[in-house]
């Protein structure tokens, strides 16, 4: 089962949207909220287009 995005609004009414593994465990949450719906989603699309290219920056040592 594929992952999905959940758009939903939090207690003070505001957009916010996070990712789930096709297992159902959350593996993202948007770090703010947002005003707009429209502008949920372009946070969700902005995700989709550079996730795919990001690459690991490991800070660890």
């Amino acid at each position: 089962m594929a992952g999905k995005f959940e758009l939903y609004k939090d207690k003070s009414g505001e957009f916010r949207f996070r990712l789930k593994a096709g297992n159902g465990e959350v593996i993202a949450t948007s770090s703010e909220s947002y005003e707009s719906k429209a502008r949920a989603l372009n946070g969700i699309e902005s995700i989709k287009k550079n996730a795919a290219e990001a690459n690991v920056d490991d800070q660890t040592s």
